[in-house]
């Protein structure tokens, strides 16, 4: 099966690649579709962003589309940066967001946080969303070098004492929200 995935982020790109392998899903890029542009991205939820995106896709193309919109939220923070987290500082790169972020938590104790993921499917058989959702803490200085955005400040409750940039791609695809919401994907293909 054929699912066009309303991304042009090559590292979302190849997590979500490495979790479907072994399944029947080919997924189609905006990499590989570089003609059909950005999908707009102006809600206020994750929610309205990833239907958003996968309704401008999927009548754009007439192919089934999945979209996703994905962020940190802070419980310090009433749950900011959320669905800004892309765009959280103004130069909305991962450095500057990180620095935000740590600037906004300095003598902050709860430091509680989760990486939140809502996946939309949009087909032949309508709309529809699950929700992945990864517990943990917003660590006080970054480390590891793998992953991207806030994984290196983010301390997931089921790996203790190493960031999301310290896992492997296996390790972290098992227990991140962006895994968690794409192993529900095949409900949302159901018919």
């Amino acid at each position: 099966m054929e699912l066009l995935f309303a991304t042009a982020n090559a590292h979302k790109i190849e997590e979500v690649r490495a979790m479907l392998a072994g399944t029947d899903i080919t997924l189609i890029t905006l990499l590989d579709r570089t003609d059909l542009g950005d999908a707009p991205e102006t809600g206020d939820t994750f929610e309205h962003n990833a239907c958003q995106k996968a309704r401008y896709m999927y009548e754009k193309t007439g192919l089934p589309a999945i979209a996703d919109d994905s962020g940190i939220e802070v419980d310090a923070l009433g749950g900011a940066p959320g669905v800004h987290s892309k765009r959280f500082s103004p130069e909305a790169t991962a450095e500057a967001n990180n620095a935000l972020l740590l600037s906004k938590l300095d003598g902050v104790s709860d430091r509680s946080a989760r990486f939140r993921c809502v996946l939309a499917y949009v087909g032949d058989h309508g709309e529809r969303t699950v929700d992945g959702r990864c517990e943990g803490q917003v660590a006080t200085e970054a480390s590891g070098t793998d992953g991207f955005g806030y994984d290196p400040l983010f301390l997931p409750n089921e790996s203790p004492g190493r960031s999301m940039a310290e896992l492997s791609m296996d390790e972290k695809n098992a227990i991140s929200h962006r895994g968690r919401a794409f192993a529900q994907l095949p409900q949302l293909l159901v018919g």
